[in-house]
């Protein structure tokens, strides 16, 4: 049996647009064996995750992708196969959930003070005790006609610089990478590429990651092209990093970025897999 791995992907405990049963169910149908659910800034999602894997014979990984800064540089760091309750990993999640909800706060009184009242009542209503994000913004924003797409909404209000932005400062790079290892989890570089680093930055952010305890960087995510894969792998090789594989699903409707849809990790790579088997 070929084993299909994607360690990278939202529910709606964070902004994903599936429940985590429903996103067990279409890594089910598209054939994925090992999955991480990794919701910014929160573990809500994972319980209700296993009990459906299970059902379905997939090996679910408990994950979570925690934003941090590193040199005034927001990041964001995936934890894979991490305990979800332990102490340390809890205190980074509460402390994020804190940043998240006053950013939220602050953005919606940004678009208040452009004409747009409502969005964090409505969003809220939406979530529940899902983690409020941007991405739930830009949704509110389309649906009550203030803009054609996400994009727009990013382009116009949410983006850096925008009407409604808002500059967080959250957990150090160094909090989250020694939360994630001491509930046993493997703190690893989301999408490295997205944050666009000059070659000398990627660099001294790698070498730092390494010598806090980080042990992967994802190598194959969402939309990464043979040569920019090609890079990562480098990457991992000198730093000594596992490579990892996900394609940060959020929503069924984004066709270029589908479950256990991903390339294979380069062979030259290790597998971060191999750090918990």
């Amino acid at each position: 049996m070929t084993k299909i791995y994607d360690l990278h992907c939202h529910s709606t405990a964070s902004d994903g647009a599936l429940s985590p049963r429903e996103l067990v169910a279409r890594a089910a149908e598209n054939a994925v064996t090992t999955l991480a659910l990794t919701d910014h800034d929160t573990v809500a999602g994972l319980a209700e995750a296993k009990i459906h894997a299970d059902l379905v014979s997939i090996r679910l990984i408990n994950g979570i992708e925690i934003s941090v800064q590193w040199e005034k540089q927001c990041l964001h760091i995936v934890g894979l196969n991490i305990d979800p309750e332990h102490e340390t990993l809890q205190k980074v999640i509460l402390d994020s959930q804190v940043m998240r909800q006053e950013r939220a706060e602050k953005i919606a009184l940004k678009l208040e003070k452009k004409g747009i009242l409502g969005a964090l009542l409505a969003i809220q209503k939406e979530v529940g005790d899902g983690m409020i994000t941007r991405t739930h913004f830009a949704a509110f924003l389309v649906s009550h006609c203030h803009v054609a797409t996400p994009q727009e909404a990013f382009d116009r209000y949410l983006g850096d610089g925008k009407a409604a932005f808002v500059s967080t400062t959250w957990t150090p790079l160094e909090t989250a990478v020694q939360a994630i290892r001491a509930s046993g989890g493997i703190p690893v570089v989301a999408h490295p590429l997205r944050y666009k680093l000059t070659a000398t930055r990627m660099r001294k952010l790698l070498g730092a990651f390494k010598n806090m305890g980080g042990q992967a960087i994802e190598v194959v995510t969402g939309r990464y092209n043979p040569d920019e894969m090609r890079i990562l792998a480098n990457y991992a090789n000198q730093f000594e990093l596992a490579g990892s594989v996900g394609s940060d699903f959020h929503s069924p409707t984004n066709q270029w970025l589908e479950l256990g849809r991903v390339a294979a990790l380069p062979d030259n790579v290790k597998p971060v897999w191999e750090l918990w088997q």
